[in-house]
């Protein structure tokens, strides 16, 4: 299928049910963004943004569609259906587990090889322009879902922080708190839950810190209250809680990659032709259907990020 990304500029009260945008003004000014033009500013899509970016709300209304005009999963899916060993194994005992979780207050430090580092508070990382797009997530383990995410692009929080030009990755750590996760207390995990990106990915418009779902706060079973999305890897790539964000001249370790390297490769870009070693990875389960369908070279975003990884063996650099 050929995929057609057509610039719109729509309100945001036209793409989210008017319920829950008022909400979420609400949910934007409680977390420090006070006035009307910022509120404005942080709901509404800008000028050439495309179907990616447009997101309706749980409720009624009909479901809002990624760009290849699959609709997204409900909210009851997206947030009873989870892999986050830092709660539990059993991906539908994490909501349950994760009630309790305390996401506010919070702080992001970012630092290592930038020219301003900074630690954030979670109000001023809400400042970054907020975008809602709708983002196929496909698990290493050969399910899938359709999520609209609001977020912003990474690329604005590095930008601020002036990278040096010996950085060439950027290493994400979450929070290190046993009492909140119980899954960190067990000693299979090299815990915190670390992760990686080369700079040029993390810096690509596509990637994003995402701040909420379905219009809403981001869901504490979902990363509460900011995770890692970049949609052509496989969802592990996704860190949840983050707290840290470092640039680094090395490319860092990741737990996954630490845990079985055979399996689990650092770039963990979707792809259909590199199997993992004890399943196919040809095609993939979308939550919710019955059937199973082809799986796509880079989940469906190739025209897009490609060309990052241009002359690179995609087998071996799996």
């Amino acid at each position: 299928m050929e995929r057609k990304l057509k610039h719109v500029a729509v309100p945001a009260s036209e793409i989210t049910p008017k319920e829950l945008y008022f909400s979420r003004r609400d949910w934007l000014k409680a977390m420090g963004i006070v006035s009307a033009a910022a509120l404005l500013a942080a709901c509404a899509p800008r000028v050439g943004q495309t179907p990616l970016e447009t997101a309706a709300g749980r409720g009624s209304g009909p479901a809002p569609t990624d760009e290849l005009g699959d609709p997204a999963n409900t909210f009851e899916q997206i947030t009873n259906y989870n892999n986050y060993y830092e709660f539990s194994t059993d991906k539908q005992a994490v909501n349950p587990l994760s009630a309790n979780f305390r996401a506010s207050p919070w702080a992001v430090e970012v630092g290592g090889l930038v020219h301003k580092p900074k630690t954030y508070a979670l109000e001023d990382l809400l400042r970054f322009e907020q975008v809602e797009r709708v983002y196929r997530l496909r698990c290493v383990e050969a399910w899938s879902m359709v999520i609209p995410w609001t977020g912003f692009e990474l690329n604005r929080l590095l930008a601020e922080v002036e990278p040096m030009t010996s950085a060439r990755y950027v290493r994400f750590t979450a929070l290190l708190d046993p009492q909140q996760f119980p899954g960190q207390r067990s000693p299979f995990y090299p815990w915190p839950y670390t992760e990686g990106l080369r700079l040029d990915e993390a810096m690509h418009r596509l990637t994003l810190i995402a701040t909420g779902l379905y219009g809403e706060p981001l869901p504490n079973p979902n990363g509460a209250p900011l995770r890692l999305v970049v949609p052509w890897k496989y969802g592990f790539k996704s860190i949840k809680a983050i707290v840290r964000i470092e640039l680094t001249e090395e490319q860092p370790a990741t737990l996954w990659n630490t845990i079985a390297p055979n399996e689990y490769g650092f770039y963990s870009n979707v792809n259909p032709e590199v199997d993992h070693p004890r399943w196919s990875q040809r095609t993939e389960r979308r939550i919710g259907e019955l059937g199973r369908r082809e799986t796509l070279m880079f989940n469906g975003y190739g025209e897009e990020v490609a060309g990052l990884y241009a002359g690179m063996d995609l087998r071996v650099n799996y």
